[in-house]
Order: C-alpha cells, then structure tokens, then sequence
C-alpha cells in the first residue's frame, strides 16, 4: 500500500526524498525530538498508529520504541503551510531521546541567545 497520492503530492521532500517531522508531546505541547521521514515511513505513521521514522545513518526504517520500549502513540500528524514540514503529536512512553532524556532538546544545553524584547 503507498501513501495516499493527495498527501505525497503536498509533500516538499529534501534532496535525499525526506521530510522533517518534528514530534511534540500532545498534551503538554513539549517538543521531544525531530526525525525524517519518506512517504513509507509517514503511510506507517499514519495507518499504525505509531511513529516510524527513515534512519538516514542505518539506512533503513525504525519505528520509536521497538528496542527500548519508549514508544510514540500517533495522536495527530499535521503539514506545515509549505508542505516541507511534519508535526507529529504524540503521546510518548519514556525518553524521547537517545541519551535517555525526556526531550533531544537537553543535551544540547542553551546556546545563549539575546532574548527579544517586543516593543510596547
């Protein structure tokens, strides 16, 4: 079965035919990791129930929480205005991250952006 032909075609895939689908904790709204995806991995997302992902560095599909038990459950999947642009809501079992961590979004630390200020 192939992705619905009225979704692929809104898509705006990169050079290498992926999308960016970044994954937010539904309720919460907390963004918990960004992943790629190819049409086969978002038919998975969409029709199981839970995330796949394209591994760009195994060169093959995951599906979040098949080895480590910390999986995603598909609550919504919308495309961004542009097309080149996933958001995956889920709600997620465990860490979201590899390191373990709830979020990817830790590790990295803040890299000290000069907060806006909006004018009255």
């Amino acid at each position: 079965m192939a992705l619905d032909s009225w979704i692929s075609a809104r898509l705006k895939r990169n050079a290498d035919g992926l999308v960016c689908a970044v994954v937010q904790q539904y309720d919460s709204r907390e963004v918990l990791m960004v992943g790629w995806m190819d049409d086969e991995a978002l038919r998975r997302t969409l029709t199981e129930g839970r995330v796949t992902f394209w591994s760009r560095s195994r060169r093959e599909y995951w599906r979040k929480g098949d080895t480590s038990g910390h999986a995603q459950y598909v609550k919504t999947v919308r495309l961004d205005c542009d097309g080149d642009a996933l958001l995956v809501e889920v709600d997620q079992v465990g860490a979201a991250c590899h390191t373990g961590e709830r979020t990817c979004f830790l590790a990295g630390g803040d890299l000290g952006a000069r907060r806006g200020v909006r004018p009255d």
